[in-house]
């Protein structure tokens, strides 16, 4: 059994069929590779997102306030549409302290701040089945009069992306082991990684390049990483994607952290990494307007007709682009946590 969302198979077979009644008003529900529903109320569109947030183990109560609400807000920047308003529930251990669930709860409200995002409800409670402070579910929505979607790549499209591969999971790592990385990392890179945790989030991203126009598809690169990010996108659009692996985005840092690891950059959790594709017209203005607003971008590829199928060339190579049946991540950061803690209680 492995850590993370169910397999794609199961989650076709097994969730997707038990949706509730059908409605008109539900333009996008679930679906494969589509981080938003989408729904019409009367002439606007509302994107409506749903996620679970798990702090790591010796994360702040304010660095876990700043995931619950990005992670949460990035679903709903990535279909074109502001996060206006959100819920939350927080689940707690029976033995947390007062004064954590306020400070987690001042920066909640801090963050969302920030963001223009207005907290309209929620729960939170005590609970004897709960072993860590946990979000059991954030709730972020918007209304526009329009939208944008996973759905609408068009053959013809160049692909972008932001920041880097693996940014949540570098971020991570760096957070919670860099005693272990600087062993062998050199300590600058390993502080650029953990720094990496404020890029958790696409908000900023979105904001950029909604702006400019002639976007037909975003998507964030969350479980799975930046292949699967590119790969839901083919499948949500009945397209097929051709990537240029030398013109992907590997910061020194990430590629050091993950090497350290063993784990392939491309196929591990990047929540933080916009996947987008555009008119051809406009990529090089989308890139250039994220690069003035801080937020490294490239173009990486094109989106080809569905029959040509995923494809990355690689060195000259055309292989397969296809999603990891697995995020390892998971299993290396948890063990490696175990071992950490082992270490020090040796001490």
């Amino acid at each position: 059994m492995f850590t993370g969302k169910v397999n794609d198979g199961f989650f076709t077979d097994n969730i997707l069929p038990y949706t509730g009644k059908a409605k008109p008003e539900v333009i996008i529900g679930p679906s494969m590779g589509v981080d938003s529903a989408i729904l019409k109320l009367g002439d606007k569109y509302m994107a409506v997102a749903e996620d679970p947030i798990f702090p790591s183990a010796t994360m702040s109560p304010e660095d876990f306030a700043y995931v619950t609400v990005h992670i949460g807000a990035s679903d709903v920047a990535v279909m074109g549409i502001k996060p206006q308003y959100m819920t939350y529930s927080l689940l707690l251990p029976l033995d947390t302290e007062e004064e954590y669930i306020a400070r987690l709860v001042k920066a909640i409200n801090i963050y969302a701040g920030e963001l223009d995002i207005s907290i309209v409800g929620g729960h939170t409670g005590y609970y004897g089945a709960v072993t860590m402070p946990t979000i059991g579910g954030i709730t972020v929505w918007g209304v526009k009069d329009s939208f944008i979607s996973p759905r609408g790549a068009k053959p013809g499209d160049d692909v972008i992306m932001t920041k880097g591969a693996a940014i949540e999971a570098a971020a991570l790592l760096a957070y919670e082991l860099d005693s272990i990385l600087t062993e062998k990392v050199p300590e600058k890179l390993v502080k650029r990684a953990k720094d990496r945790f404020k890029e958790i989030s696409v908000v900023k991203d979105a904001e950029v390049v909604n702006s400019i126009g002639g976007v037909h598809a975003m998507h964030d690169a969350t479980e799975g990483g930046l292949f699967r990010g590119i790969w839901e996108i083919a499948q949500a659009s009945g397209t097929g994607m051709s990537i240029d692996k030398d013109k992907i985005l590997l910061p020194e840092d990430i590629k050091e952290v993950c090497a350290f690891f063993g784990l392939n950059p491309f196929e591990i959790i990047s929540e933080g990494t916009l996947v987008l594709t555009c008119e051809k017209g406009k990529s090089q203005e989308i890139v250039s307007a994220l690069k003035d607003s801080g937020i490294e971008a490239a173009i990486i590829g094109k989106v080809t007709g569905k029959s040509e199928g995923c494809v990355l060339n690689d060195n000259g190579k055309v292989k397969s682009l296809l999603p990891p049946e697995e995020d390892k991540f998971w299993g290396v950061f948890f063990s490696s946590l175990e071992l950490k803690n082992k270490h020090a209680a040796c001490i």
